[in-house]
């Protein structure tokens, strides 16, 4: 015992000097991203941890891929935005899917690493949601080819739902199943649902602030393709305040000062966001405002619909609405009571449960997934 004992000493000393030694020293942006990336470091014989850059459609596109069995199922995580990147919040939620499943975070064309890997003005006249669909479909082949996969899992959030329906509709035989979060239906539709949120709101609240400021954005959305960033910006600021994008919260600074933590992200990686963004809208908010999906609603996949009961950003009305409508081989929809628009990120566990208990099981039944642990007793 005395070598246990003189080993529990000689740790406690250790923690001791260490914290001595912290306690003298500003602890910088990238120790913190580091202390992150130690920790989520992959180190079983068959996981896979990856960050590369792969050829998509003439252009360098940034892939995050990781997993604790490369015998899992893959599911390909579509984000939101446009150009609003899930790779530098992934640490965020991600970590426990990677038992169940190899995850795939992309960075579109236009967004975070991908952005700052190309030439803007050779991208630019290439944002459309036509080349998005091309782009994501190039992706989806790539994953299939290199890790011998004929299926995998589809996870489009917001606006990504946009691409992840025109891919499940187009290959359903690529897909175990299609699942939607914060799902889009009817982009105009939806502006006046989440407008008509923030001034109820705000008129409860007796904000004046908000009121005038939504009072000015009247009749909005406005006619179909009028939508500018200015207005949308001032219609999500207020809708965020009442909680309409994070259930509960008046910010969404959660969310974007998480990035800065990223253990994938460098500064360069962080200013690219925001430069991305600002083009992809430029190129994206007209079309992506006169998006319309209401009568896209036959799927040769299964589809599973994940959301929030208070998301105003993407109406939880008209996608339930939706989903009543839709003819799948599988379908179900899933309440997340106590979130709106990031669901992942705001019930993270109910989400990883309802992806094991849900989703996964498809790939099991096709023998697309690394063996359960037996329990012994």
């Amino acid at each position: 015992m005395k070598s246990l004992f003189c080993s529990i000493a000689l740790g406690a000393a250790a923690c001791v000097a260490q914290a001595d030694d912290n306690a003298n020293k500003a602890f910088t942006q990238q120790q913190a991203r580091d202390i992150i990336a130690e920790s989520r470091k992959i180190v079983t014989p068959n996981g896979i941890d990856a960050l590369i850059k792969v050829k998509i459609n003439g252009t360098e596109q940034w892939l995050s891929i990781r997993g604790k069995d490369k015998r899992n199922p893959i599911l390909l995580f579509i984000h939101g935005g446009p150009a609003s990147p899930d790779m530098p919040l992934a640490y965020t939620f991600q970590t426990p899917w990677e038992d169940y499943f190899t995850v795939v975070q992309w960075d579109q064309r236009g967004a975070g690493k991908t952005y700052a890997a190309n030439d803007p003005k050779t991208i630019a006249p290439t944002l459309t949601i036509d080349q998005m669909t091309d782009d994501a479909e190039a992706v989806v082949r790539y994953l299939q080819q290199t890790y011998h996969k004929q299926k995998i899992f589809l996870l489009g959030h917001s606006w990504g739902t946009v691409l992840g329906v025109r891919l499940a509709q187009r290959h359903p035989d690529w897909f175990y199943a299609y699942i939607g979060v914060g799902q889009v239906v009817n982009v105009q539709q939806n502006e006046t649902i989440g407008y008509r949120f923030a001034l109820d709101q705000a008129k409860v609240d007796n904000n004046t602030k908000a009121i005038a400021e939504l009072t000015r954005l009247a009749p909005y959305p406005g006619k179909e393709g009028s939508l500018d960033i200015e207005r949308i910006g001032t219609q999500r600021r207020w809708l965020s305040y009442y909680g309409g994008l994070a259930y509960g919260r008046t910010s969404f600074a959660f969310d974007s000062n998480a990035e800065e933590l990223a253990p994938e992200y460098s500064d360069k990686d962080l200013d690219a966001i925001g430069a991305g963004s600002l083009l992809s809208l430029n190129h994206l908010l007209k079309p992506l405002s006169l998006i319309d999906l209401s009568h896209d609603t036959h799927f040769d996949c299964p589809v599973l619909l994940f959301t929030g009961r208070h998301d105003y950003a993407v109406s939880h009305e008209l996608a339930a609405q939706w989903f009543a409508t839709l003819s799948a081989p599988y379908k179900r929809l899933v309440w997340f009571e106590d979130s709106a628009h990031m669901v992942m990120q705001e019930q993270p566990g109910r989400f990883l449960v309802h992806l094991v208990n849900d989703a996964r099981p498809f790939a099991v039944q096709a023998g697309d997934a690394a063996p359960e642990d037996i329990e012994q007793h």
